[in-house]
This record gives structure tokens, C-alpha cells and sequence, in this order.
């Protein structure tokens, strides 16, 4: 296990409140990490990280911030500091989706909220946590894209857009801070059980279609998720760099 272990690292998980970001916060905290509980609600936040310091003594903090904000994530990265001392690990897992249906029906406000919250504010939370991993030579982060960043697809144009843009983001940062031992990888789920996906999953045609594409014919689950998130933060993953790795059940395939 000493490939997958954690111990002595600080990690700031953005929508880690439920979900996909909770799940990699549980099993982050369960490999030895202290993780940041971060969601724009604070007794949300504060819940989870009860939660996990039950079961993992002193493992998690609560620090609310929304990402639609660079003042509340400055904040986020700054009282990470004053706490725990560093950030080792980020994930940056929170997103918006405020739209479902045509490109031709999206409001100008809705197009910019997916590209602040799901492009700009990764840019900018990654710009912040950046200059003490080159300090360090030490880093990782883990961007949560999606299988719409890879596709067409007929209502969720824009949130596709939004996640392809953030494989990008990966692939760039890590041709300009692989020399300094900072690596950065995405990973793009497909259809998973999750409160962020309910609107699909829920829908009784929409589960059937996404069912018979998949090779394994189900839907995925939170935590099928968060081991790749600890594949990519961990020294299992330490020559993986400017990746996506797609967890869909073998649709894509």
C-alpha cells in the first residue's frame, strides 16, 4: 500500500461536500492525507469533515468557499496554509451546469457561468496552490472533467465545451510545470450515481441509453471515481502527467 499512501499530505478538494468530491475526500482521508472539506455552503462542509474526522481522528477541516469567487478561493488557500502549513494535492472537483438543452437556447449568462466556474476558476485556483509546489519540486492536481469534454452531445453543448477546455488546461500546465515535479492530470467521468447528475440518471430513458452503451451496463458509483483521484495524487502515479483518464464503463470504448 506504501504506493497509495498519503501520509504527511495536505489536500484541498473543491465540491466535497457530497458526491464525487466527498468520496475522494473519505478515501484521501482513509490514505493517510489531511483533506480541506470545501463547498460554498459551510455547515454542509462542516458535516462531512465530522463525518470523516469520526472515523479518521484530525484528518479534515471545513473551509467554505464558492468558486464562482477568486476572493473566497484565495481565502480557501490561505487559511489551508494557516491551518495545515501546505497544500500538497489539489483537486479541483466543483463545477456548474445551469443549463440543459440546445446551444441555440443558452443565455449569455448561463454560457459565462460554465466557463467561470468550470474553466476560469481551476485557472485560477491552480495559479494559487502553484508556487509552493515549483518551491517544493513536489505537486499534484487533478482536475474532474467529463466524457462530454470528449463528444458532441444534443443538451449539454456547453458544459462539454467547459470540460474539454479543462483537459486542455491539464495538458498545458503540465508541459510548463513538469520540470518542477508538478503533475497534473484530469480525469472524465461518465454517467455516476451522484446529487450533480441526478437530472440524467433519474430520468428513466435517459439511464436506458446511458445502460446500453456502457460495456458494463450500469452506472458508475462516487468512489469507482476517487481511486483514480488516488492513483494520479499518489507516488502509484508519479509518471503520469497530462492525462485523462476516462471512467465510464467502457462506453467511450
Amino acid at each position: 500500500m506504501s504506493l497509495f499512501d498519503l501520509t504527511g499530505r495536505v489536500a484541498v478538494i473543491t465540491g466535497s461536500s457530497r458526491g464525487i468530491g466527498k468520496a475522494i475526500a473519505e478515501l484521501f482521508a482513509e490514505s493517510g492525507a489531511k483533506v480541506v472539506i470545501s463547498s460554498r455552503k459551510a455547515p454542509a462542509c462542516e458535516a462531512v469533515a465530522a463525518e470523516i474526522n469520526a472515523r479518521f481522528p484530525d484528518a479534515a477541516v471545513s473551509i467554505p468557499a464558492s468558486i464562482s469567487s477568486k476572493e473566497e478561493l484565495a481565502g480557501l488557500v490561505a487559511e489551508t496554509r494557516a491551518r495545515l502549513g501546505r497544500i500538497d494535492i489539489l483537486v479541483c472537483n466543483a463545477a456548474s451546469n445551469p443549463y440543459n438543452g440546445p446551444m441555440s437556447g443558452i443565455s449569455d449568462e448561463q454560457f459565462n457561468k460554465i466557463l467561470q466556474n468550470n474553466i476560469l476558476a481551476n485557472h485560477w485556483l491552480i495559479q494559487m496552490v502553484l508556487p509552493e509546489m515549483v518551491e517544493r519540486r513536489d505537486g499534484a492536481i487533478v482536475i474532474i472533467s467529463s466524457v462530454g469534454g470528449l463528444k458532441g452531445q444534443p443538451t449539454l453543448g456547453a458544459y462539454g465545451i467547459s470540460k474539454a477546455a479543462d483537459m486542455q488546461l491539464a495538458r498545458n500546465l503540465a508541459v510548463e510545470y513538469g520540470q518542477h515535479n508538478v503533475r497534473v492530470n484530469c480525469i472524465a467521468p461518465g454517467l455516476i450515481k451522484t446529487d450533480f447528475a441526478s437530472a440524467l440518471w433519474q430520468d428513466p430513458a435517459f439511464l436506458e441509453r446511458a445502460t446500453s452503451v456502457s460495456q458494463l451496463k450500469r452506472i458508475g458509483l462516487p468512489e469507482e471515481v476517487a481511486g483514480a483521484a488516488l492513483l494520479l495524487a499518489s507516488p502509484a502515479g508519479g509518471f503520469i502527467t497530462g492525462q485523462t483518464i476516462v471512467i465510464d464503463g467502457g462506453a467511450m470504448a
